[in-house]
């Protein structure tokens, strides 16, 4: 049985863990795609187009990627990142880059117009492209509450990267596929509510603080 301990310290290291790799996949995705918003070149729709199908590429195959890299006969197992919490935020980040990166490029495109306004005021490109972040704010925050709201809630990458280990990589998802596969089926349930309470309640905390 799962006591509220427990499940308050689980639901911090779900909460730490998914902040962190949002934080990590809205640095790489910011920059991108305002690159990809305002320059025009070639083989541009190609990238958008893999983009777009990594945001729907299974975790698990993600999850295997990143397992045969940090395992301790992969390429990378010499860092010894398996099972731990570091390797849970390297996978849940580069899940929901290609989502982050996608959804602030349709945010910035679609004030595209303050770049020319800006422009024929007299500001210089990297001005106008500061003009235009401002203004898009509310839709970049908006991606990045979005992908915090995948890493949070995916199974996949945490299952495998993290190895569901109690007091170290446990996460809700995980606790949730335990508890389930117990038999725990109320038990499962009551976690998932929990989930999406805290899911909604960050998500409409920041998303109030973005409008202030």
């Amino acid at each position: 049985m799962v006591t509220p301990l427990e499940i308050a310290e689980i639901s911090l290291r779900s909460i730490a863990i998914s902040g962190t790799a949002s934080i990590i996949a809205a640095v790489i995705s910011i920059p991108l795609s305002l690159f990809l918003c305002l320059r025009d070149f070639k083989g541009k729709n190609l990238i958008l187009e893999i983009l777009n199908s990594m945001v729907s590429l299974p975790t698990v195959v993600i999850g295997l990627l990143l397992y045969y890299l940090l395992t301790r006969t992969g390429p990378l197992g010499f860092l010894d990142l398996m099972y731990t919490p570091i390797a849970m935020v390297i996978g849940q980040a580069i899940l929901i880059i290609p989502l982050m990166t996608i959804f602030m490029e349709r945010a910035l495109d679609s004030r595209k117009d303050v770049v020319e306004v800006a422009i024929s005021l007299g500001a210089s490109n990297s001005q106008a492209a500061h003009r235009l972040f401002l203004d898009s704010l509310p839709g970049i925050i908006s991606s990045v509450l979005v992908g915090f709201n995948r890493a949070i809630g995916e199974l996949g990458v945490a299952l495998m990267l993290g190895g569901n280990i109690k007091g170290f990589t446990r996460v809700m998802t995980t606790a949730i596929a335990l508890e389930v596969s117990k038999g725990e089926f109320e038990l499962g349930i009551s976690l998932g509510f929990i989930l999406v309470c805290i899911s909604l309640l960050l998500t409409s905390a920041i998303s109030r603080m973005a409008r202030r």
